[in-house]
C-alpha cells in the first residue's frame, strides 16, 4: 500500500509540474504565441509596428521641439524608418502573400509615444526614444540569429548600427 501511495504521489507530482523550460524559452516566438508563422513574418510584423511607433514619436518631436538637433534626429528617424517599413512590406507581400497578420513576436518594444509630464518635451522625447530604440535593437539581434532571409539579417544589422548610434547621441544630449 505504501508503495502504491509513493507511485501515485510521484505520478501526481509529475503531472502538476510545468515542463522544464528549454534553453531557448522566451525566444521561440512561434510556439510562445501559438503561431506556426515563419520567424521572418513575425519579425516583419513586429518591426513594422515598432517603426510606426517611432515615427509617431518623431512626428511629435517635429511639432513640439524647438531644438534643431532633436528636429534633425526626428527627421532622420522618420526617413529611415519609413523606408524600412516600405521595404519590409514588399518582402512581406513577396514572401508571405497569403499569411494573415501574425501579431508579431511579442517582445517588449519600449514606449510607443512620448509621455506627458512636467519635464521639458525634449527630455521626455529622448528618455522615451532610448528604450524604444533598445527594443528594436533587441529584436534585430534576435533576427541575426533566427532569420531565414539574408535581407532580414542585413536589415537587422542596419537597425543595430543606426539605432545604437542614435542612442549614444541621445544619451549625450541628456547628460548633465
Amino acid at each position: 500500500m505504501q508503495r502504491l501511495f509513493v507511485l501515485l504521489f510521484v505520478a501526481l507530482a509529475a503531472c502538476s509540474q510545468p515542463a522544464a523550460p528549454s534553453p531557448m524559452a522566451g525566444m521561440d516566438h512561434t510556439t510562445a504565441h501559438g503561431s506556426d508563422a515563419p520567424y521572418d513574418a513575425l519579425f516583419i510584423d513586429s518591426m513594422i509596428e515598432h517603426h510606426e511607433g517611432a515615427i509617431a514619436m518623431a512626428q511629435q518631436a517635429l511639432q513640439a521641439s524647438h531644438d534643431e538637433r532633436i528636429r534633425q534626429l526626428a527627421e532622420a528617424i522618420i526617413g529611415a524608418q519609413e523606408a524600412e517599413i516600405a521595404q519590409m512590406r514588399q518582402w512581406r507581400q513577396a514572401w508571405y502573400p497569403d499569411l494573415p497578420p501574425t501579431g508579431g513576436m511579442g517582445m517588449e518594444m519600449g514606449p510607443m509615444a512620448v509621455p506627458d509630464g512636467d519635464a521639458p518635451f525634449d527630455q521626455r522625447f529622448l528618455a522615451a526614444m532610448i528604450p524604444h530604440h533598445e527594443g528594436a535593437i533587441a529584436m534585430a539581434r534576435e533576427a541575426l540569429q533566427k532569420a531565414e532571409h539574408a535581407e532580414i539579417k542585413a536589415l537587422a544589422q542596419t537597425i543595430i548600427a543606426t539605432q545604437a548610434a542614435e542612442i549614444a547621441q541621445m544619451r549625450a544630449w541628456l547628460a548633465p
